[in-house]
């Protein structure tokens, strides 16, 4: 099966809202109305837009990007309300006919190095997942520590041929990290302190503003719907709640970023270490893999 040849990420973005039926009320999110209707600048391309809440579940929302005989783009994630630590689940995929580019994870709503606590309670007994699909579906090569910087010990990263077989791996590995993350959902326990509320909020403002900033997908969304379309696809879809969810910018969360003008450093990301092997241990304890500077 060749990108080309009839594959959709839609069944991806179509198991995910079904699974998630089954266990709570799906209700349109008001990004939805906004946002299900874009029309691309390129004939050959069409841009499907899906957005949802549920009881705990403040945003769940997917896109996909079809080009006829060409990319294949799938961006879907869920975020838990403030009131749950949940991991981010997040499904990011591009695919040509030449290879298919992956990421696919819980993203750890607080860092599993400095937060053993969070790692034991999300992660421990989720390993076995890495190791099934380690082999399927391996370590996609060099990365950056920025790029680590919200991934989980359990992260698919992976670069494949769009065949039959790989893109079917990937499809089942998508199955049971979502059925895992609707079961962390399903027996999470609404906080009732405020303190720790507010410390998930910003913790997911704190993503939310990072992913905002530095997603890959925006010069592709920018050729497709101009910039002002982009951005807004960004901000108020993608990453919807990081003008909403707290007040601090990307350089307040990340002020090693800032450059003597005040703007971003966008060239910041090619610095310091990258990492050739997985870098965590079968326990999901970080050790730094193969890493360079």
């Amino acid at each position: 099966m060749s990108v080309g040849a009839g594959f959709s990420y839609k069944k991806f973005v179509h198991f995910a809202l079904e699974q998630t039926r089954h266990r709570s009320t799906l209700v349109p999110h008001p990004s939805q109305e906004k946002f299900k209707f874009i029309k691309p600048n390129e004939d050959n391309t069409v841009l499907s837009a899906l957005s949802f809440s549920t009881s705990k579940v403040r945003l769940l929302r997917s896109l996909t990007i079809e080009q006829k005989n060409s990319a294949q783009v799938l961006d879907f994630a869920a975020f838990s309300e403030p009131e749950y630590d949940l991991p981010i689940f997040c499904a990011n995929a591009f695919s040509s006919p030449a290879r298919s580019i992956v990421v696919l994870d819980l993203n750890p709503l607080y860092d599993t190095t400095e937060h053993k606590d969070y790692r034991e309670k999300y992660y421990r007994n989720l390993m076995p997942l890495i190791h099934k699909y380690s082999e399927l579906l391996p370590w996609g090569g060099k990365i950056t520590s920025e790029s680590l910087r919200f991934f989980s010990p359990i992260v698919i990263w992976t670069i494949f041929e769009p065949t039959e077989a790989n893109l079917q791996a990937l499809y089942s590995a998508f199955m049971d990290y979502y059925k895992v993350w609707l079961e962390l959902m399903d027996g999470a326990v609404r906080e009732t302190n405020e303190e720790k509320i507010d410390r998930n909020r910003e913790a997911q403002h704190k993503y939310l503003t990072w992913r905002a900033e530095k997603d890959p997908g925006y010069s592709l969304l920018k050729k497709l719907i101009g910039e002002s379309g982009a951005k807004d696809l960004v901000r108020e879809f993608l990453f919807e709640g990081v003008s909403s969810l707290g007040t601090k910018s990307f350089l307040d969360y990340f002020p090693e970023y800032a450059q003597e003008d005040g703007t971003v450093n966008r060239k910041r990301s090619m610095a310091g270490k990258s990492f050739g092997t997985r870098p965590w241990d079968v326990h999901g304890r970080f050790v730094g893999g193969d890493a360079s500077c």
